[in-house]
């Protein structure tokens, strides 16, 4: 199952997430030990919730908890009609073109079980304290219980959403 989209040749950059990610309204950066790389989570105005580990690893949920979107090891991952799909880009003098195959059932557990670990490792790290806040918006908002919250309601095992938009 090949189909191409084109998409603007100018991509994000990924090095000040806690500045950049105007569209989480709630977020906050933290470094883990042992982390080379800092977490950086967040909440839309809707609820839903992005993690994002460094730039290599992101996991982006709807408001019903359902996994929608990822990124893992240079790959974007995006739900739709239920199912998981890999978009891989190719980039041409004038335009990025995306390439999606949809994932095995192995890959999509394998992928299912990456981001259950990626939250589980994240929500450890919160809730035993193990973390040090380098950063926040809005900077009086204590995002941590409203984080091991959205967590603790998070459907398991983990669900796909029918489509990669947050609602």
């Amino acid at each position: 199952l090949e189909k191409n989209s084109r998409m603007a040749r100018q991509e994000s950059d990924r090095e000040d997430l806690l500045r950049e990610a105007t569209a989480l309204v709630q977020r906050a950066e933290f470094q883990l030990p042992g982390e080379a790389e800092p977490f950086v989570a967040g909440f839309r105005r809707d609820g839903s919730f992005s993690l994002y580990s460094g730039g290599d690893q992101v996991v982006q949920f709807n408001t019903a908890g359902q996994l929608r979107r990822g990124y893992f090891d240079g790959q974007l991952l995006k739900a739709d009609k239920g199912r998981l799909v890999w978009l891989t880009r190719e980039r041409t003098t004038d335009a990025v073109i995306l390439h999606s195959r949809e994932l095995t059932a192995v890959e999509v557990a394998q992928t299912l079980e990456r981001s259950t670990q990626l939250i589980a490792r994240f929500c450890a790290a919160l809730s035993s304290g193990a973390f040090t806040l380098t950063g926040q918006v809005p900077p009086e908002e204590n995002i941590v219980p409203r984080i091991l919250a959205w967590q603790a309601a998070l459907p398991m095992p983990l669900q796909i959403a029918p489509a990669p938009h947050a609602r």
